[in-house]
């Protein structure tokens, strides 16, 4: 089965490097911020961390610094 390639820009869902890449922000900084049980943005499948690239757009455009 061939796998389909799927621009980072329309994904819904980013693995941690694809996200570190998008937002130019660390991976250990998104694992720090995604840590939190109540954090919006982090979707665990399993023990896989998927960043909700939307909602992480959402909370940078209202943070002052991260």
């Amino acid at each position: 089965m061939k796998k389909v390639q799927i621009p980072v820009s329309e994904k819904a869902n980013l693995t941690l490097d694809e996200a570190a890449a998008y937002f130019n922000i660390g991976t250990a900084k998104l694992r720090e911020l995604t840590s939190s049980d109540d954090c919006r943005f982090v979707l665990w499948v399993g023990s896989k961390r998927l960043i909700k690239r939307k909602e992480l757009e959402n909370y940078l455009a209202k943070a002052y610094s991260v």
